[in-house]
């Protein structure tokens, strides 16, 4: 994606302010920038055993989740998910809201649960944030939808129905959609996770550490081992546009990752 282009979708923001003072390139021409050694790859310990990462065309017949048997296709993890009575959000919800993107993507975008315009819509990220991270995607050249396959997204969140009052998703809520995401991720075999804001990192990463610790490190997610980066929520953007700088940090980081391992 040529400057002027990128400068038009980050004016559309009102976030000038992101693009590096005097730089006129697009994100893949930044000169990388050395991560010092505090952002040195990490484990995070996860709350429950998992086994090592299976090969990318082994994805096995189905996935124990209690009494469940996750399906190992799309059409019924959709089907599964739709019907969903496994916690106590199936019953204030309007509908699930499974997902949206590319199924084969190579960047996957996690966030913490559905709003009410999601859970109305069926669609993650749909809202004001929404938009804000639709034109993010934009600036590096990605997209939720119509995408050429190496600039394909897919999002999704940690939860799969709106907690009431948009509070934030408990343990146990966590647990009984987390199958379903590792079934996603299993599917999708994205070469990079992004997280949005706190508690989609904490949910997925098993830790109660502050964002300010998550942001920059590059960490695994879980049964797959997918490397994860950890982000500002739009939603968080919209309230705090001084954040907006770290961000395009941040996205430049993705973008270059993205980059290495095409």
């Amino acid at each position: 994606m040529d400057a002027a282009r990128r400068q038009h979708y980050l004016r559309l923001l009102g976030i000038e302010t992101w693009a590096l003072r005097g730089a006129q390139q697009a994100p893949a021409a930044v000169t990388p920038i050395a991560e010092p050694q505090a952002h040195a790859e990490i484990r995070q310990p996860m709350s429950r055993k998992t086994a090592a990462p299976a090969p990318p065309a082994a994805v096995p017949t189905a996935l124990a989740a209690g009494s469940r048997e996750v399906p190992a296709d799309w059409s019924g993890l959709r089907a599964m998910v739709k019907d969903c009575q496994a916690c106590k959000l199936c019953a204030t919800r309007t509908q699930t809201v499974f997902g949206v993107g590319s199924e084969a993507a190579p960047l996957m975008v996690i966030g913490e649960g559905p709003g009410a315009d999601e859970d109305a819509q069926g669609e993650p990220f749909v809202g004001r944030a929404g938009k804000l991270l639709d034109e993010m995607l934009k600036a590096i050249g990605r997209s939720r939808k119509q995408a050429a396959p190496d600039q394909a997204v897919f999002i999704a969140n940690v939860v799969k129905c709106r907690p009431p009052g948009n509070r934030d998703p408990e343990a146990d809520e966590v647990e009984a959609c987390r199958p379903y995401l590792d079934r996603q991720i299993e599917l999708v075999q994205p070469k990079l996770i992004v997280a949005l804001g706190r508690v989609a990192a904490q949910r997925l990463l098993a830790t109660d550490a502050p964002l300010s610790k998550l942001r920059g490190p590059l960490h695994r997610y879980g049964p797959t081992g997918t490397p994860v980066f950890v982000t500002y929520h739009p939603a968080y953007l919209l309230r705090s546009p001084r954040e907006k700088a770290k961000s395009w940090e941040d996205l430049k980081r993705i973008h270059r990752h993205l980059a290495e391992t095409a």
